[in-house]
């Protein structure tokens, strides 16, 4: 693209306005977002219903269009690519985590996982394997053949992670990932998946309203009314994201 980068910056979002209009009405989702993650870095999108989070991640997954600005992910720009490429580029370098978990319910828990890897065309032998090593990482080995309906919420938002995880893409992207789990099985998904992204240095990218879950991030990118509001690093004691102790804020 011509430009010089830092080398350690994954994704990088400039300029970023996103405007919707309803009837006659104007309203603005994102208002002039600038914002640099850092490769390998667990970042927290953070904010109430109605701050624009949800856009933003739309944004960078490349799921809507900007009115204005550029997002450029592992140094490529997905604002201007077309529906195939940006199709293409999301099986290659991105891997999403779910609230409602978006598992496929006439699959098995290894065929739901290995599903990305058909996209990349990995012979069946191969990703199935791929499939049950890390099913048994995520603490599931025992589960590989059991449907959605014969688990519960925290072992399908296991299955989630996994299927994220499989490919080992550039970025994973969380959507309020405990959105639908108790107290103990949120702490139990949220050092699972900060766990997965440090032992492979990929990039997590977490959407949420709760506080208590920005916690666990490297970094905090707290959004008011489609602007960013505040930005800031949390320096962690231990590696559950308790105990931390947040900087600059």
């Amino acid at each position: 693209m011509g430009e010089i980068f830092d080398s350690d910056c994954i994704i990088r979002v400039r300029d970023l306005t996103k405007v919707y209009r309803i009837g006659k009405e104007r309203v603005t989702a994102l208002d002039d977002v600038n914002i640099e993650i850092q490769k390998g870095e667990v970042c927290c999108i953070l904010g109430v219903s109605g701050s624009g989070k949800s856009t933003l991640l739309n944004m960078l997954a490349g799921l809507e269009k900007p009115t204005k600005g550029d997002i450029i992910i592992n140094r490529y720009k997905i604002n201007t690519a077309s529906e195939k490429k940006l199709a293409v580029f999301r099986q290659k370098y991105i891997g999403f985590v779910f609230q409602s978990y978006n598992l496929i319910p006439t699959l098995t828990a290894e065929e739901n996982v290995a599903l990305p890897l058909v996209f990349r065309r990995i012979w069946k032998r191969k990703r199935m394997r791929m499939s049950r090593a890390i099913l048994k990482l995520v603490g599931l080995g025992d589960r590989l053949k059991h449907r959605p309906t014969q688990m519960s919420g925290g072992q399908q938002q296991r299955v989630g992670i996994a299927r994220a995880f499989v490919s080992k893409p550039a970025v994973v992207f969380a959507d309020e990932p405990t959105g639908n789990l108790d107290s103990k099985t949120t702490v139990e998904v949220m050092e699972l998946m900060v766990k997965m992204a440090k032992e492979n240095n990929l990039t997590l990218v977490i959407v949420t309203h709760e506080r208590d879950i920005a916690k666990y991030a490297d970094r905090i990118i707290q959004l008011k009314d489609g602007k960013v509001t505040d930005d800031y690093k949390i320096e962690h004691t231990d590696n559950s994201g308790e105990n931390a102790n947040e900087q600059n804020e």
